[in-house]
């Protein structure tokens, strides 16, 4: 598991460590990692052409450090001082030492358009707001470049704690993170100026619980469901669906997809699709006498495609089994009737559908996608997947937030959320937790549709029959 964590947490973390370390010792194995990470990139160091971009504070003083380093390897390196006057001392000698050369940003253009490799101290984790107009010319003479951009800890202009992007920003082809993953480096917009990301181990012991979490395969393993040799499909759970309407029959079937593939025993479906579902999915459980008379469920799915049911959807919300809740379900739903539950309660909106539920514009979630996550739980007293180019998953009890990174773009396409909803419901059935069951769906979600797409459009009912592939690709371990 990857965990994250938030700028005062790793600070405390480094106050601690440098108070048993010698002076500047935190500061070298930084470096050290930085060079060793740069040195990868180039292939080969001697004879390159390197660009410090070096703000002031411990920043640009592991940019230093570490371009003196590949100066002593052979590389012609020069630094660009934003503001010369509040350079790292130590980091500049020991770049002159290495016969690194210093220049200031009037000459940064041409030096940039000759680099191979420019690297990023400007900003440090601490960084708000975007970048300053001097430092946003370096930014954009940099994406212009054919140089390899690598950022020092986090891309200067992106916010750490939150994954926001208020203003110009560095776009690097490889971040090098010290110590611990922040929060942005995995959350989109920010998520997206990191490049590849790589952790560089320099001895931190962060105390607190981590802001964020990301799972991989061997957590979300040991999460799934496996049955045993006296289970039978009552005892694996039983997961109702209730979804589809005469105008988007497909939703039930495409529910029902995910569900039938999500570790549940049975699938019973309740709805105006039965006639479609039945016939795609003999094994379903088909009813036409509405969710409280469908017979004993361990869960709930309501709302995909279903219209104006509003009836529906309020009587699965008041079942007392854990319920999941999607798309017009969300729009029907009381919001008190989803505070008021007793059982837990799963809710999976996209920015859209976040947006209407939190009163604000779509573009407010898109840019601040954990806050509206957090706030939306906290607001339903529910755990919350927000669905999305990195899906975030917030429990109601508040504490760590999961994020998951395994999807494609090829998954932006109609009913690719119903299959998650059943998905999800299936597993809730089998006895996951709200945070563990949407946690993974959505990983297992994310990687059928890497398999299904492989660089190619689908639709959804490619990914719902790549969900055993996915599963069985996370169990192999």
């Amino acid at each position: 598991m990857r965990s994250a964590y938030g700028v005062e947490t790793v600070r405390a973390a480094e106050r601690a460590l440098m108070a048993r370390l010698p002076d500047g010792a935190l500061m070298q194995r930084a470096a050290a990692g930085l060079a060793a990470a740069c040195a990868e990139l180039l292939g080969r160091v001697y004879g390159s052409r390197v660009v410090l971009l070096v703000g002031s504070g411990d920043n640009g003083g592991d940019a230093l450090y570490a371009g003196a380093r590949l100066a002593r390897r052979g590389a012609g390196v020069t630094a660009v001082l934003l503001t010369p006057e509040r350079a790292h001392a130590g980091g500049l000698a020991a770049l002159r030492r290495a016969g690194g050369a210093v220049a200031g940003a009037g000459s940064a253009d041409g030096l940039i358009e000759r680099a191979d490799l420019v690297v990023d101290g400007i900003v440090g984790i601490g960084g708000k707001g975007g970048l300053r107009p001097g430092a946003e010319a370096l930014a954009g003479a940099a994406e212009r470049s054919r140089a390899a951009v690598v950022a020092v800890d986090l891309p200067s202009g992106v916010e750490a704690d939150t994954g926001e992007v208020r203003g110009a920003a560095i776009r690097a082809d490889l971040t090098v993170t010290f110590g611990t993953y922040k929060p942005g480096l995995l959350i989109d917009p920010a998520r997206e100026y990191a490049g590849v990301v790589r952790l560089v181990d320099i001895g931190l012991e962060p105390p607190a619980e981590p802001e964020l979490q990301a799972l991989q395969h061997a957590d979300v393993a040991r999460l799934l469901p496996v049955p045993a040799g006296e289970s039978d499909k009552y005892r694996r759970g039983v997961v109702g669906i209730a979804a589809g309407s005469a105008r988007y029959p497909g939703a039930a079937v495409l529910a029902v997809s995910g569900a039938l593939r999500g570790g549940a025993g049975a699938v019973r479906y309740v709805g105006p699709a039965g006639e479609a579902v039945i016939a795609r999915f003999p094994e379903t459980l088909v009813s036409d006498r509405g969710p409280a008379k469908a017979g004993r469920v361990q869960a709930w799915v309501v709302g995909p495609g279903a219209g104006d049911d509003a009836v529906t959807v309020a009587e699965v919300l008041a079942a007392d089994v854990p319920v999941l809740l999607d798309a017009d379900g969300l729009r029907l739903a009381e919001r008190d009737a989803v505070r008021g539950r007793t059982a837990p309660t799963l809710m999976t909106p996209h920015a859209g559908e976040a947006a209407a539920l939190l009163g604000v514009r779509r573009e407010e979630v898109e840019e601040a996608r954990l806050a509206a996550v957090r706030e939306l739980a906290a607001a339903y007293r529910a755990t919350v997947l927000l669905k999305g180019s990195t899906t975030l998953v917030a429990d109601a009890g508040g504490g760590a937030v999961r994020v998951n990174a395994t999807g494609t773009p090829w998954l932006a396409t109609a009913g690719s959320g119903d299959v998650l909803s059943g998905l999800g419901g299936s597993l809730l059935a089998a006895g996951l937790s709200a945070l563990d069951a949407g946690s993974a769906a959505a990983y297992l979600h994310g990687l059928a549709g890497r398999f299904a797409a492989d660089g190619a459009p689908v639709g959804a009912h490619d990914v719902a029959a790549h969900i055993p592939e996915a599963w069985r690709d996370v169990r192999a371990l």
